[in-house]
């Protein structure tokens, strides 16, 4: 049940609906959420007189709660710590699939006309962040198998983890992260309104047709403006993620700081996706060539400071890359060592003169041979999620 009540008869325990307040007035990431600390109460007394609206099915309700003393803020939970590569591996794989059946769910529901609710797209969000916070090197290799007709869901799945680990490694806030890891997962949940002939069109779009694919971005952001509970810095990163940092971008043409900072870093990491992503009228490029070519567009369409900690977010060899040793052999990008990014742990598959070899786990740390450069899984015809990392 909605109530609304006095800002002063606010109490910890109880669930905030709506603070009935424009985002501007206001320092909270969300307009929903439980008043779970004396801080965050402090917080909200500290806006003044008015009246904001409390959700009682979702908290503690006015008469049920003695107006003093308050009770005691209750313990922060344990941060997700480091645990086994391969343990984790496994509750990746489990939650793609899962993120990628919530995805297309979500967008089927939108495409009927029904609203996006935070409660289902939170949680998942939440185990995505814990993941990359344990071992990011479980997730994103994932991010690099999509199929065609499950693309536009598996790339928001991408688009969400790569952002994640690019938010971690600038050190941001872990309640930052997650509201940029949310505009991540819905950042084109505007596609739902882009009809199905264009939206998978297998050939080159004509400019009628790149035109309409191009309202995406509004679309998305007119659905997410009334979605409650959305936050600016969601929102922002679902609504500029075409915009381009010399202005070329659109739909508004920002240009430098007129994107805000979340805003760029998802344009980083969409593009990054999408080039690295077969698709029916596009190959994909391996993704240390297009780490190199994200590097080459900061001269004009990117932060260059932005790119640098993205590449260093995934390594030199992204995690899950083909990579080419000295010795001639071939191998998959198993682990990132961030204090020696051009020397990984990797998974020896392959020989360049062409024929497989029996695996072997090799830390390059450790090793005589080395990467001399990146290779393509198709050009050698090896099927990459035969040789993903586990």
């Amino acid at each position: 049940m909605i109530k609304l009540i006095p800002t002063s008869k606010l109490r910890i325990g109880m669930y905030v609906h709506d603070l009935n307040r424009d985002w501007i007035e206001h320092d909270f990431l969300r307009n929903q959420f439980l008043i779970d600390s004396e801080k965050t109460l402090q917080k909200l007394l500290a806006l003044g007189d008015g009246k904001i609206s409390i959700d009682t099915s979702r908290g503690a309700d006015v008469e049920k709660i003695p107006e003093s003393p308050p009770p005691a803020e209750p313990p922060a939970p344990p941060k997700p710590g480091p645990v086994k590569l391969g343990e984790e591996r496994l509750r990746a794989k489990k939650l793609h699939v899962e993120a990628t059946r919530i995805v297309q769910g979500m967008m089927n529901d939108v495409r009927m006309g029904k609203q996006i609710s935070l409660e289902q797209v939170e949680p998942l969000v939440e185990r995505v962040v814990d993941s990359i916070f344990r071992q990011q090197d479980a997730l994103l290799p994932l991010a690099q198998l999509k199929k065609h007709d499950n693309y536009t869901f598996q790339h928001s799945v991408s688009v969400c983890a790569l952002l994640t680990s690019f938010a971690r490694s600038l050190d941001l806030p872990r309640e930052i992260i997650r509201e940029i890891a949310i505009g991540g997962l819905l950042h084109d949940v505007g596609k739902a309104r882009i009809p199905d002939p264009i939206l998978n069109k297998p050939g080159k779009l004509t400019d009628a047709e790149f035109a309409l694919m191009k309202t995406h971005v509004v679309q998305s952001k007119v659905i997410l403006e009334v979605t409650p509970g959305i936050s600016p810095i969601a929102l922002s990163v679902a609504a500029q993620h075409h915009e381009r940092f010399d202005g070329s971008g659109y739909p508004n043409k920002l240009k430098g700081d007129a994107i805000n900072r979340y805003g760029q870093m998802s344009a980083i990491v969409d593009v990054y996706d999408a080039i690295t992503s077969d698709r029916c009228y596009h190959q994909g490029m391996p993704p240390t060539e297009a780490l190199r070519k994200i590097l080459e567009w900061s001269k004009s369409q990117f932060d260059s400071e932005l790119v640098q900690v993205f590449i260093r977010s995934l390594g030199i060899y992204p995690t899950g890359s083909l990579v080419r040793l000295h010795s001639g052999r071939l191998a998959v990008v198993e682990e990132q060592f961030p204090d020696k990014l051009t020397e990984p742990r990797v998974r020896i598959i392959f020989h360049t003169r062409g024929y497989y070899l029996k695996p072997e786990l090799v830390d390059l740390r450790h090793s005589q041979d080395r990467i001399v450069g990146c290779e393509d899984f198709k050009q050698w015809k090896i099927d990459p999620e035969q040789w993903m990392p586990r």
